[in-house]
């Protein structure tokens, strides 16, 4: 018989109820105790859900108070050093100075950064990234793997717990010997896996998942001889212990017959982006070994279509037998919001075709149902499947003819600006005048308890337009005032009507739905709620303008105009899967383009469009970068290819690695780029010794994701080292992100600091 499975599920809770008491008990209002209490009640909520549902394999460990990597880090003892960790248990003070960083204060001299963090693979999550030393010592330093089973167990639910592998956790991290390779130190790291996998048997554990999800990167041949070493060892801890293996993301080409061939009872594919490697799957894989097909899309919010999934699952029963399948979701159900029935704003013809966490736990089941019982078990739901995908295919509300049309009639001059960046650099400084080593910030500045309050007054009628538009230029005027006083050289007005970059886009433009409940962790406590583009893209009108102009209006200095570029847009909203996503991406392009020259013809003379998620939606197969970069740069200066040449075009990325993708940053051909660079301690400076970047670029001067206040000396420390690289007349000075989630008392002093570097600096060249 055919089981029903699941990998993992949201930890954040229906209403985010996680974000909530970490953000109490981070500003003390909220015990310890009461905050575990919580994390309980949350864990026993999700666990009885699946039970309820009929799921026979139910994940446990698969929470987080952060980050699964952080997680794994103090599972096995892998604290840095600088947080003068005790080498015992891992306590919560320790868990999160490594997440948050450590400010200094009147009672305490600590000014310690917190660990560099990243995007998770192609996905929007982020984790913190592992620190390895050459002299690194690995130990048992936490029992939440054990825990959290037992405390399902008391429950009366059998769990699978997850673990993140030993050679993901390893190839995740990074060290700082040139010559030293993280998978150097597995064999002091298997130990402790093997502590952990006897504990969980000890403790009645029958299956563990173990995530290995760099399967599906490039791997080399030393490397997946690794793997067979790691799991040859682990899979002789306990004769009572089944192991499966779950790999995700992708395809996994060289690794898979070498995964298929491990001692592990199961081998979990995702067979939603890789389709594709089922048939080999099957014809190599031994027996025993049970499949566990991913083909229920754990990172896009749309229904499965029966009719696809179930082909795949009876060619696996005719090929294997049901009693070796087991059907689940093609990755953990983290990167989807909790529930869809909560959305009381998204109509009857949408809601059709879209499925959240709890429905695609509905919809594995009824798969498992219809795959052992034959299709007619559940022939009413599958019917409306197949009705439901008809209609979507056929709905105005997705096909625009004139979308298409204009996307048609696109030439290749359309994605070139006019004149080369040395001529338009020169027309920009005779119009903006800016010093030497200009400063500006990313765009976003505190969103406020009073501007969200206002903003969610305004959203449900308690507020009158009128006033809450006041409110609105009051904030607007006082940070333009904030800025002015500072000495920033080139302001922004904030974006206090914005609740999230993406989102606020999504709201003004054709083809996208909104979500009321629609959350998704970002990492730690931030949430986002992805907008879902469901159909062609227009622009009823103008997006940024109005506040972009008012904000203007009230200094000389230039204000920038923020957007947020194509390729972000497209990768932090759940995109419609029945088009190529590069023809999504252009059609985002061209609304931009409009919405530029609209704000040039405002009187606004720097814009800004924010791509960071370009990195993260790389391939993750070298050989299909070179096809999603070209799209993805030809989409960014689409948008930007209207405007004049004394318009100055900035863009930002930030918290992903970049330097093997320099060359592609710098044919976006944008005047000036910022880039974070803090966290990882400025590292992506190394790249430019070798790569000359041809315009201007900011490399990110702190981390804002930390409350922590970087000293004037701290920041002429990192300009003195920027500047050893890069040639002062290239560089542009400000912090690595948007400013929205610190708090004014954190920002104002930092900004501070940050300018006074700059003006020592100016002042020692002898040029203001």
């Amino acid at each position: 018989m055919i089981q029903a499975t699941n990998l993992g599920y949201p930890r954040i809770g229906k209403k985010r109820e996680l974000k909530h008491a970490l953000e109490q008990f981070w500003a003390g209002k909220l015990s310890e105790a009461a905050l575990q209490e919580q994390a309980a009640s949350l864990r026993k909520e999700h666990w009885f859900l699946q039970q309820r549902l009929g799921l026979h394999h139910i994940p446990s460990n698969d929470f987080s108070l952060y980050d699964q990597v952080l997680d794994t880090i103090a599972l096995v003892g892998a604290v840095p050093e600088r947080y003068h960790w005790n080498g015992e248990r891992v306590d919560l003070h320790t868990y999160f100075a490594m997440a948050r960083g450590i400010q200094q204060t009147q009672a305490s001299d600590e000014d310690i950064p917190a660990m560099e963090m990243t995007k998770w693979f192609d996905t929007n999550y982020h984790y913190l990234v592992p620190e390895f030393s050459a002299n690194q010592t690995f130990r048992l330093a936490s029992t939440k793997p054990i825990d959290e089973f037992v405390e399902a167990k008391a429950l009366g639910i059998q769990t699978r717990p997850v673990l993140l592998g030993p050679i993901s956790f390893l190839l995740l991290g990074k060290t700082h010997q040139p010559d030293m390779h993280p998978l150097s130190l597995l064999e002091r790291l298997l130990p402790v896996y093997e502590e952990v996998l006897k504990a969980l048997a000890d403790a009645g554990a029958e299956w563990i998942q173990i995530d290995e999800p760099c399967l599906a990167l490039d791997l080399e041949e030393d490397v997946l001889a690794s793997v067979q070493r790691a799991y040859t060892r682990l899979s002789a801890v306990s004769s009572s212990l089944r192991l499966l293996l779950a790999t995700y993301f992708g395809e996994l080409g060289a690794a898979l017959p070498v995964a298929l061939h491990l001692p592990v009872a199961a081998v979990h594919l995702d067979l939603v982006r890789a389709p594709e490697q089922f048939e080999q799957a099957l014809a190599v894989a031994p027996s025993p070994l049970i499949l566990s097909l991913g083909v229920v899309d754990g990172r896009n919010v749309w229904r499965t279509d029966f009719d696809r999934a179930l082909t795949l699952i009876e060619q696996g029963i005719q090929a294997i037998g049901a009693e070796r399948l087991l059907i689940g979701p093609s990755c953990s159900l983290l990167h989807v919001p909790a529930d869809l029935t909560l959305e009381t704003h998204i109509d009857e013809e949408h809601k059709q075709w879209l499925a959240f966490a709890q429905q695609k736990l509905e919809e594995i089941v009824l798969l498992t149902s219809a795959s052992n019982e034959g299709r007619a078990a559940i022939a009413e739901p599958l019917e409306a499947n197949r009705r439901a995908f008809q209609r979507r295919r056929q709905s105005s509300n997705v096909h625009k003819a004139a979308v298409a049309q204009r996307l048609e009639a696109l030439r290749g001059q359309d994605t070139r600006r006019k004149t080369p960046f040395a001529e338009r650099r020169k027309l920009q400084q005779d119009q903006l005048k800016l010093p030497i080593l200009p400063t500006t910030t990313i765009g976003s500045f505190p969103q406020t308890s009073e501007v969200r309050a206002a903003r969610a007054a305004y959203k449900r009628g308690q507020m009158e337009k009128a006033v809450y538009e006041d409110f609105l230029r009051r904030e607007i005027a006082r940070t333009i005032r904030i800025q002015e006083e500072i000495g920033l050289d080139v302001l922004v007005h904030g974006e206090f009507e914005r609740t999230d970059m993406v989102e606020y886009f999504g709201e003004q433009l054709g083809g996208f739905l909104l979500t009321q409940h629609g959350w998704v962790q970002s990492y730690g406590s931030r949430c986002v709620r992805p907008p879902i583009i469901a159909g062609d893209i227009t622009r009823p009108g103008p997006m940024t303008i109005r506040w972009s102009q008012f904000a203007q209006a009230l200094t000389p200095r230039p204000v920038k105009g923020m957007l947020t570029g194509p390729v972000t847009i497209l990768q932090w909203s759940f995109v419609r899967d029945d088009q190529p996503r590069s023809e999504t991406c252009s059609q985002l392009a061209l609304v931009l383009y409009d919405e530029v020259l609209d704000l040039e013809a405002a009187g606004i003379r720097v814009i800004q469009i924010d791509e960071p998620a370009l990195r993260e939606g790389l391939p993750l197969r070298r050989a299909n970068w070179q096809t999603y970069l070209h799209w993805a740069v030809n989409c960014f200066r689409l948008a930007a290819s209207g405007v004049r040449d004394e318009t100055q075009i900035h863009t930002h990325m930030c918290y992903a690695e970049f330097e093997d993708i320099l060359e592609a940053v710098g044919a976006m051909d944008a005047d000036v780029i910022s880039i974070e660079a803090s966290r990882s301690q400025l590292e992506l400076l190394n790249a430019f010794v070798t790569y000359h970047y041809p315009n201007e670029i900011g490399p990110g001067m702190y981390d804002i994701h930390s409350p922590r206040i970087p000293s004037q000396q701290e920041c002429e420390e990192i300009l003195d080292k920027i500047l050893r690289v890069l040639p002062r007349e290239q560089v542009w000075v400000n912090p690595d992100c948007g400013l929205k989630t610190r708090k004014w008392e954190e920002i104002q002093p930092a900004l501070t600091n940050l300018v006074a570097a700059v003006q020592t600096v100016r002042a020692k060249t002898g040029r203001q």
